[in-house]
């Protein structure tokens, strides 16, 4: 029972960071946004399919049938702007993601909370 408690909030924690995250790539970007993204390498169109990819992975993540699959695109998601940034020279942007990374692992390791029991 508390391990689902947990993988509860952690889904809701996920959720609502691949939201808003995302939701930012749509909104009339900040000068410091901007040059953050340029920085990466990472132009509008590519901003605007990340935005859009980290969305769809939330909302996979909510339902039981594509729990993996979400949890699966937000990781690699996150790897890829790891990358980007390492490429960049950015070592703390790249450190930072780090435990971002590990909320979807640890989120396919405990499971779905409203998964059925496998026997």
């Amino acid at each position: 029972m508390t391990i689902k408690i947990i993988s509860g909030i952690l889904i809701l924690v996920t959720v609502y960071f691949g939201i808003t995250h995302g939701s930012r790539a749509f909104q009339k970007p900040s000068p410091q946004y901007l040059e953050m993204m340029t920085s990466l390498g990472i132009t509008d169109t590519m901003r605007l399919v990340i935005g859009a990819v980290s969305i769809g992975s939330a909302i996979l993540i909510l339902f039981p049938q594509t729990f993996f699959v979400g949890n699966t695109i937000r990781a690699l998601m996150l790897v890829l702007m790891m990358a980007f940034a390492l490429k960049a020279g950015n070592y703390k942007f790249a450190l930072i993601e780090i435990p971002f990374v590990m909320m979807p692992l640890a989120l396919i390791y405990l499971g779905h909370p409203l998964a059925r029991e496998v026997q």
